[in-house]
């Protein structure tokens, strides 16, 4: 502690010798399990939460550990977490959306309702599920090339299937990379683009629903509600760099350059979400970033990279995304506005033979057919309107 200056030594004069008074911050509670260690420490007077981050390798050399994030608490007091043994080594499996039953196709035809605030795409690092907010929420993830950005989209396109099968949510895809990643999932998407032409047409498109959606709802509601006549609308882009710093047409640039800001800072309330990956988080590249409220910084090639996605002082506080080694795909940190501290986290694998499956599951709901309503959840009424148009 006093190597690292987080205590105070105070020199004390006895006559012909000089002696310290050394005052240590106090551990005021401990908490282990089989992954590591959690201590609260009440902070000396004059100390900040930062100035124990600035410190937070040193700790982490000192005590022998695998990492060391340090964590506000009230006024006064942080959390320093010690981890010893990484819960998130292995790989993540899906989450159980619908379990096995009676007729053994393997599905439960009669699961609950998605929650849109929550979905799972994962794990964290305290062993509770990795739950990522969709309705009301752009969610940017950013990471270096194999670092597990398809991890995270699959997920997520995963986690929405019952919600897509029941009509309450719509993917429109954008895959500038010709579909060589999403295409395998076309079945679940309302639309799906994989051209910057058609990309542009998709984004203006989205837009148009966008604008007219926040015509109808003002004074209504602050949030739009999923309905079978009116879903949300998920728009996904693989690649969003190539949309904003790679296209040489000017006119679809143009296009591509006001489409997607406007639906980062117009299209939350009235139900048009935006879910893009990138590699290059520079501003240069992604000048919108900081329009995404939910950014996710997986594997990073370097250091200043963690707060350019994450926001300043994220990296002192402990994720140190340039660090998560090469074999561990879908390992990063997710940040929410509002939020005090990043969350370490591990998105689920889901494997070629999942997406088939779950592409042929959580198809969209035929134009004119009548929805089950256990998959639209207890107190669901229908949407008369919407049959009718």
């Amino acid at each position: 502690m006093v190597h690292t200056g987080l205590a105070i030594r105070i020199p004390v004069s006895n006559g012909d010798r000089v002696t310290f008074a050394e005052t240590f911050p106090c551990i005021r509670k401990v908490r282990s399990d089989r992954w590591g260690d959690r201590l609260r420490v009440e902070l000396l007077y004059g100390q900040t939460p930062d100035q124990w981050a600035e410190q937070a390798e040193a700790l982490r050399q000192a005590f022998r550990a695998r990492s060391c994030r340090i964590r506000a608490d009230r006024v006064g007091f942080i959390w320093v977490d010690f981890t010893r043994r990484d819960p998130l080594a292995h790989p993540v499996p899906p989450a159980d959306l619908d379990g096995p039953d009676a007729d053994g196709d393997g599905w439960d035809d009669d699961a609950g309702p998605v929650d849109l605030s929550g979905i799972p795409v994962g794990r964290r690092d305290d062993g509770q599920p990795w739950r990522l907010p969709v309705r009301g929420a752009h969610v940017l993830v950013a990471g270096a090339t194999g670092s597990g950005k398809g991890s995270v989209l699959w997920s997520t396109i995963r986690g929405l299937g019952p919600a897509v099968r029941a009509g309450l949510v719509e993917l429109w895809v954008a895959d500038p990379k010709g579909g060589m990643e999403l295409a395998f999932g076309r079945a679940m998407f309302t639309r799906f683009a994989t051209d910057t032409d058609s990309i542009a047409d998709l984004l203006d498109d989205a837009v148009t629903v966008m604008r007219d959606r926040a015509a109808r709802l003002r004074g209504v509601t602050r949030l739009h509600t999923p309905t079978t006549g009116e879903p949300l609308i998920v728009v996904i882009v693989d690649e969003i760099a190539s949309l904003t710093a790679y296209v040489t047409d000017r006119e679809v640039k143009r296009r591509l350059s006001a489409a997607l800001p406007l639906l980062l800072s117009q299209g939350r309330a009235p139900g048009v979400v935006v879910v893009g990956a990138v590699q290059d988080p520079r501003k240069e590249v992604l000048p919108f970033r900081d329009l995404f409220p939910v950014r996710v910084a997986l594997r990073m090639t370097e250091a200043d990279q963690v707060d350019l996605v994450l926001g300043d002082g994220a990296r002192d506080r402990g994720a140190r995304a340039e660090d998560i080694p090469d074999d561990l795909p879908g390992v990063g940190y997710v940040l929410a506005d509002g939020q005090a501290d990043p969350v370490r986290i591990r998105a689920s694998w889901v494997d070629d033979a999942e997406i088939s499956r779950m592409a042929h599951r959580y198809q969209p709901p035929v134009a004119g057919a009548v929805p089950d309503p256990d998959d639209l959840g207890p107190g669901w009424t229908p949407d008369i309107n919407g049959w009718a148009a």
